[in-house]
């Protein structure tokens, strides 16, 4: 019997010093919801807000450190009045920084922050959660790595995603090197069983190192998407009205623009 061969292990660029190369991957994910009455509208903010609390962040930030296999120095926590919360997360790569101001020189580069922003059209009772995720590493820690982590923690209907390697390092003959990976798309980095479920639209400029995939549910279920009441509750006129605005709603953040009548009957 034959043995398989082993695959040639791809050649190390050696670097002169300290990869100084900063990988930014920046989220906004949105989850939409409808909510007929001013109580409900009430009870989805109030449900969001002890939902993804900063609690619940930390919890979701600790993760991300734990897959881009970087170590946490510090950890930052806030939740607002009326509603909302944020966290911010210092990382480094190295879990032995020696000293203080090594320790700063990761700061200004490595973080995780996050965002809520939860929002209701009183209105039309359309109701979008947001939140804002940056993770930002430099070295050898990829950001990438935490792509399905993230889309798989937050009820996810509309994602954009921005990608962008910043600076340069340089070999052992001091060649500038303005990026250390090969990638041609975000999507490369999606699980293929995740990405299914979405419409994916990419705009990558590589000249520039700048990557950005936007993604859009293929099909969502009317009941999952009403909160404090269900579809057996509206007449098929109804159903066909909220999954219409539901619809718009996704679209509209999905191209980043208006494109419907401000009033949807």
């Amino acid at each position: 019997m034959k043995k398989a061969k082993k695959k040639p292990k791809k050649k190390r660029i050696k670097l002169a010093g300290f990869n100084n190369l900063t990988k930014t991957l920046s989220f906004n994910i949105y989850d939409i919801c409808y909510a007929a009455t001013a109580q409900a509208r009430k009870e989805y903010l109030e449900y969001i807000d002890e939902e993804y609390n900063s609690k619940r962040l930390k919890k979701i930030m600790h993760d991300v450190a734990d897959i881009v296999g970087a170590t946490i120095l510090n950890t930052s926590t806030q939740d607002y009045d009326p509603m909302g919360a944020s966290v911010t997360m210092l990382i480094s790569e190295d879990p032995n920084c020696p000293l203080p101001e090594t320790q700063l020189s990761h700061l200004d580069k490595s973080h995780i922050c996050s965002h809520t922003y939860p929002e209701s059209n009183r209105r039309t009772g359309i109701s979008t959660f947001r939140v804002d995720i940056d993770v930002s590493t430099c070295g050898q820690v990829s950001p990438l790595k935490a792509l399905n982590h993230l889309i798989s923690s937050f009820e996810s209907d509309v994602v954009l995603i921005d990608y962008k390697v910043r600076g340069f390092t340089r070999d052992t003959k001091g060649r500038k090197l303005f990026i250390d990976h090969k990638i041609l798309s975000i999507q490369e980095f999606i699980n293929k069983k995740l990405l299914k479920r979405y419409r994916t639209i990419d705009f990558n400029i590589y000249q520039e190192n700048l990557f950005h995939t936007k993604m859009i549910l293929n099909e969502f279920k009317l009941d999952e998407y009403l909160f404090g009441s269900a579809s057996g509750d509206l007449s098929e006129e109804g159903k066909e009205a909220v999954s219409t605005m539901l619809d718009h709603e996704m679209t509209e953040i999905f191209y980043s623009k208006n494109i419907y009548p401000a009033k949807i009957r």
